[in-house]
């Protein structure tokens, strides 16, 4: 299946880009897209905190992911 993923933070600076299109197997899990992400991307794995959000809402690590998922990485975020 083919997922959209929104990126932002410092997971935008590490991929390279604010958006990035996946080819991933059917009956894909957010921790299985988090594997697949941190192979392509080893350095996604050095953050002590991502979130993942579909549609809108965070997301669990065993949250079946669907092809026209809104899906978009969030790092965590600091400021005052």
């Amino acid at each position: 299946m083919k997922l959209k993923i929104a990126l932002f933070g410092i997971a935008k600076e590490i991929v390279g880009s604010s958006s990035l299109d996946l080819d991933t197997p059917d009956q894909q899990s957010v921790a299985d897209l988090m594997r697949q992400l941190q192979t392509q991307y080893p350095a996604l794995r050095e953050l002590t905190s991502l979130a993942i959000a579909v549609n809108s809402d965070y997301a669990t690590d065993d949250y079946q992911l669907q092809e026209r998922d809104e899906i978009a990485l969030i790092p965590p975020v600091s400021g005052g």
